[in-house]
């Protein structure tokens, strides 16, 4: 992938975002995952046939998206290379997810600025996992930060960093464990076993962007005045507590940087989860919390699209060692 498709595909995605008129391979990473587990559950209910039947899901699905979208673009050079090249930067711009994830939280708040709790809840639940029917104000700014946070990572991060390491198959592949995690990967009864090795992997693929995100909160915080020194403090502190490797990383960076505390006792499906909290409780969270985490969002997708830019002009110079 050059640097001016790379360019490309990321400007479009700050200009379009995911408008729902586009055909997004999301949307059909879903469809196959839905189809695939009615088909590997049929043979048997046991705890190891589920974790066996999970596992190939969890390799077999990604494998697969890699390969199709290899033989795509090669396909697309028989058009030309300004078919390929169009091609390409098509697929590269729905791996990314900065102008969509800012338009989602925008709306929450929009809706809770507006006085519309209710709707602002609905909202806010097409992000979220929790149960959002009783949320406070506070709660609701809390969610959006979370989601925020945790979404910088595994969905503008970690595109940009898969796309630089393998192009567009690789970021795809990525996109779809990311998928796969988001429909299987729960230690509910029913995807306890069978979404287990999609989680695990999701935990892999993940672990270097999560910690880029990190170090990006704390440099960007550093530039616009927010506090950097508390951003690396509360990473360090927090960063570990959530169950997950990963989300916990950029949740406590943001916490540090805003100097609020993220975190706590969430319900799903009605039952209480003890999440830990991650940061110091030293003010209310408030809309300017949320101007302020928009802020760092462009911020930190900005600095690692200009590092991967920079990074591709190399590789287009041939200045960049084989690997």
């Amino acid at each position: 992938m050059t640097a001016f498709q790379f360019g490309a595909a990321y400007l479009l995605d700050l200009a379009l975002g995911d408008p729902r008129w586009f055909p997004h391979p999301v949307r059909a990473f879903g469809f196959m995952i839905n189809r695939a587990e009615k088909i590997l559950r049929w043979p048997s209910d046991h705890p190891r046939w589920e974790k066996t039947a999970g596992c190939i899901l969890a390799l077999g699905l990604p494998a697969l998206v890699l390969l199709l979208c290899h033989y795509l673009i090669l396909w697309a050079a028989g058009l030309g290379p300004g078919f390929q090249a169009f091609f390409i930067i098509c697929l590269a711009y729905t791996t990314l997810a900065t102008r969509s994830l800012h338009r989602e939280a925008a709306l929450v708040i929009d809706a809770l600025v507006k006085g519309r709790i209710t709707e602002s809840r609905e909202k806010l639940s097409r992000i979220v996992g929790r149960d959002t029917e009783n949320l406070t104000r506070t709660e609701i700014l809390k969610g959006v930060l979370e989601t925020m946070s945790e979404n910088l990572s595994d969905g503008i991060v970690a595109p940009l960093f898969y796309l630089l390491l393998g192009g567009v198959p690789l970021a795809m592949a990525f996109k779809a464990v990311s998928t796969l995690d988001s429909m299987v990967g729960y230690k509910n009864t029913r995807h306890l076993h069978f979404g287990w090795a999609s989680a695990r992997l999701d935990d892999v693929l993940n672990y270097l962007p999560a910690r880029i995100t990190g170090l990006l909160i704390c440099l960007v915080s550093l530039l616009t005045g927010l506090s950097a020194k508390q951003a690396w403090r509360i990473w360090r502190r927090d960063g570990h507590k959530p169950s997950s490797p990963n989300a916990g990383i950029p949740e406590a960076a943001l916490a540090g940087a805003l100097q609020i505390q993220l975190g706590g006792p969430i319900y799903y499906g009605g039952v209480r989860a003890e999440k830990p909290f991650l940061g110091d409780d030293r003010t209310e969270i408030t809309l300017e919390d949320y101007n302020k985490t928009v802020l760092i969002l462009y911020g930190v997708s900005l600095s690692m699209a200009i590092f991967v830019f920079a990074l591709a002009i190399l590789w287009d110079r041939n200045i960049r060692p084989n690997l």
